[in-house]
């Protein structure tokens, strides 16, 4: 059994930050460890964290569990709200903003799994989403497992299913890019082929395309296995400033273009010398 770590970059997301911890703590997987790294937030997400890791250590709840005639009293059975067997919660700050690049470094490199994760801090994973990951990694000898997701609102309503492709490095790279949202890997990726590049606002799609390029083994899981959410704001301008998004766009046709070179035979360059 794989250790599973899930990082948890998080910044000014105080009002959703509760529900995605829980979503990664209720897991049916048997041990996971949760590292969430506060960018300096200013919204009160020191404070919620705090709360939240009270609550960890000590909030018990309670269930009616029987009927007792004799006295006509309902007896109840009080329990700690989070089971600690094969749980673990690490809390890491950033005292400046650094961006998302360097809190993803931060945490995977205080990463004690052997598979891990990032779930952005307003996101929620379903309860199986690291059981079929790690199986799906298990059973085809793979080293990244991707799933399906649905995208919701902000009031957590799905707005549609977003289905991904079958793995090849065409369809998950050539095209657009198409699998790293809702996935678990392998950590030891990382050490063989590095973090995520702080120049890149793209930084999830550099760093797997790096994997696939490093011959990393993908394998998709046909299934809903995360929500991924998109607030109101962001559909209406975009999910970045205008400015940050362009550069986005800008990075991801890069990678695109970078991707098909590779699949052509051309020997792989930095990411940021295509189309110069």
């Amino acid at each position: 059994m794989h250790k599973v770590t899930v990082v948890v970059p998080t910044y000014n997301q105080a009002a959703y930050l509760p529900t995605c911890l829980d979503s990664v703590w209720f897991q049916d997987y048997p041990d996971v460890e949760i590292v969430v790294v506060d960018d300096a937030s200013n919204d009160g997400t020191a404070e919620v964290l705090a709360q939240y890791a009270a609550a960890v250590s000590s909030e018990r709840t309670s269930f009616a569990s029987n009927y007792d005639e004799g006295t006509g009293t309902i007896e109840r059975q009080w329990h700690l709200r989070y089971p600690p067997e094969g749980r673990s919660l690490v809390l890491l700050r950033h005292e400046t903003n650094k961006g998302l690049s360097a809190a993803l470094n931060t945490g995977f490199q205080a990463a004690r799994g052997e598979y891990c994760t990032f779930i952005a801090s307003d996101d929620i994973l379903l309860p199986s989403m690291a059981s079929e990951l790690a199986a799906a990694l298990d059973a085809n000898a793979a080293d990244f497992a991707y799933a399906d997701m649905h995208v919701v609102d902000d009031n957590g309503r799905v707005m549609r299913r977003f289905s991904l492709p079958d793995y090849t490095f065409e369809d998950a790279f050539c095209r657009w890019y198409l699998c790293g949202i809702c996935k678990l890997y392998k950590r030891e990726l990382h050490e063989r082929l590095g973090y995520y590049d702080l120049s890149c606002v793209s930084q999830d799609h550099e760093m797997f395309l790096r994997f696939a390029m490093g011959g990393a083994r993908f394998v998709h899981v046909p299934k809903i296995l995360a929500n991924v959410r998109i607030h109101e704001k962001d559909r209406k301008v975009g999910n970045h400033s205008p400015e940050k998004e362009s550069r986005q766009m800008g990075d991801s046709v890069k990678l695109v273009r970078l991707a098909r070179e590779f699949a052509a035979g051309m020997s792989p360059r930095p990411w940021q010398s295509v189309g110069e």
